[in-house]
């Protein structure tokens, strides 16, 4: 991968995973927390207005982009064979964000469905439940899916 535009692709995926990575930390470290301080339907509220709101799109972009670059930065070590050393974390990384995709999958519709309960306190709390579980899952996997391509930036131009 030691071309301009291999080192390009491996730039830009380590910089959309790790805005992935950090938009998904906060979702679970300080935004979902807050609702056992607001209420569920104070919540509720917000998520509407700002997950399903202009998050959509977002966290499709940096989901779908994080994803496609990840998987192509990877495609492109494979080919080039310049830097043989960042392979086998490319590999790891683009594995780890097809999982985080089949999470992302599962979750995506558990949050939208607060839409249908939206007036109803307890199922709103059983869907944002539910949601954490999935959402828990889905940070540490696109977590995982930065750190490898950090370890693939660090083996990047190195021999052997």
């Amino acid at each position: 991968m030691a071309t301009t535009m291999g080192l390009a692709l491996l730039l830009a995926a380590t910089g959309v995973d790790g805005l992935l990575a950090g938009a998904s930390l906060d979702q679970s470290i300080k935004q979902l927390p807050a609702r056992h301080a607001i209420g569920p339907r104070a919540y509720s509220t917000y998520s509407r207005a700002a997950d399903l709101g202009p998050g959509t799109a977002c966290y499709a972009a940096l989901g779908v982009g994080g994803a496609a670059l990840t998987g192509a930065a990877a495609v492109v070590a494979r080919r080039e064979r310049a830097a043989p050393r960042c392979v086998r974390p490319l590999r790891l990384a683009a594995a780890l964000a097809v999982l985080h995709s089949l999470v992302t999958a599962r979750a995506a519709p558990i949050l939208i469905g607060q839409r249908r309960v939206a007036d109803d306190p307890a199922a709103l709390t059983i869907v944002f439940e539910r949601f954490a579980w999935w959402q828990a899952r889905r940070a540490g996997l696109q977590l995982a899916t930065f750190s490898a391509m950090v370890w693939a930036l660090a083996r990047y131009g190195s021999r052997g």
